[in-house]
């Protein structure tokens, strides 16, 4: 059974982000399909309450109320949108609220702006840029890409109640335009979002990082180990360059043999080596890789005394990923490498 935990519709961002984490480590995914689809129709009635405050605070010309509204809405769908199976009616519904109130949002004095990537004179990138939060000039900024099924627009609507008020400006781009462009490899395209950031005079060209997370963590280490302006990366470190690269000499020779254990270390950390930036690897839901071979590679990479750490959320076993609390370490994480005067030595991070 889901124990709910429905926020106050309060307009606290702070009150509505912990009930669903709250919520989110409540959730069984062995549930029973209404019992899910009754909770996902009622986080969607509290995106369209806080919805409903963030246009009548606009039409009182108080802004600020509107964008934290919005804020909460985006958050309860989010919540709403990961409870929704691909076979539920109401998906389509609350992805369209959420990209909806990404709109609404932005339309606040330009708190998000829709920017295009110029190509080497080859076309353009559509993308989302999120200034920071502050007026601080010579701010960091994090280059991040969406997942293979989701579009940046679902990203960013994930991303906003996070980043909104730190002091780092957010890039977000599809995994699809990335990956998938007639340009070339997705490295050119990412160069050219770090070239597009770097001409801002807001932004500290020599603190970018990227983030990626399923095969878009794969791109953010490709990109990683070929451009050295990356200061930080959120990325698989090579993990899922490793498992094809086995996966293909198994079906070459027919045989499913344990591999060295010498020469699974090396392909482990081949591409991590490559890497002269602070690696996070995200295993769980969000990783495509299995959580064992990142517990190795976090070992090998130690004692090759390679800046990488690994965040293993404490899911339990059947739960939901609690998206809110992974978003805050991986941004925690970020924040502190991304310090000129942070020293890179955390330990390994759980929650």
């Amino acid at each position: 059974m889901l124990r709910a935990a429905w926020p106050e519709l309060t307009g606290n961002l702070a009150s509505t982000r912990q009930s669903a984490v709250v919520f989110l480590d409540s959730v069984d995914q062995e549930s029973d399909i209404a019992s899910r689809r009754n909770c996902a129709a009622k986080w969607t009635s509290i995106g369209d309450a806080h919805c409903l405050f963030a246009n009548l605070s606009i039409q009182r010309g108080t802004h600020d109320e509107a964008a934290h509204a919005w804020l909460c809405a985006l958050t309860a769908f989010e919540v709403a949108r990961r409870l929704s199976d691909e076979d539920d009616p109401q998906r389509v519904d609350v992805v369209a609220k959420l990209e909806a109130s990404v709109e609404g949002f932005g339309s606040l004095d330009q708190r998000v702006e829709r920017v295009q990537i110029t190509l080497y004179d080859h076309g353009e990138l559509s993308a989302y840029y999120v200034p920071a939060g502050t007026s601080s000039s010579c701010v960091p900024a994090i280059v991040c890409i969406s997942r293979e099924e989701e579009t940046a627009g679902i990203l960013l609507g994930r991303l906003l109640p996070l980043v909104t008020g730190r002091n780092m400006a957010v890039l977000v781009v599809s995994y699809d335009d990335v990956a998938s462009h007639w340009l070339g490899p997705s490295q050119i395209l990412l160069s050219c979002c770090f070239d597009h950031l770097s001409t801002l005079p807001e932004i500290d060209a020599s603190r970018m990082a990227i983030y990626g997370e399923g095969l878009s963590a794969a791109l953010a280490t490709d990109f990683a180990a070929t451009d050295r302006r990356v200061s930080a990366a959120i990325c698989d470190g090579g993990l899922w360059s490793c498992t094809r690269t086995r996966s293909s000499i198994e079906w070459m020779t027919r045989t499913a043999e344990t591999p060295d254990a010498g020469l699974s270390t090396t392909q482990r950390s081949r591409l991590a080596r490559k890497l002269r930036c602070p690696i996070l690897v995200v295993a769980g839901e969000r990783s495509i890789f299995n959580a064992s071979e990142a517990i190795k590679l976090e070992a090998d990479c130690a004692s090759a005394s390679i800046d990488l750490e690994l965040l293993m959320p404490r899911t339990p076993e059947g739960a939901f990923e609690n998206f809110i609390a992974c978003d805050e370490a991986v941004f925690e994480w970020l924040e502190r490498k991304l310090d000129r005067a942070q020293l890179y030595s955390s330990p390994r991070l759980n929650f």
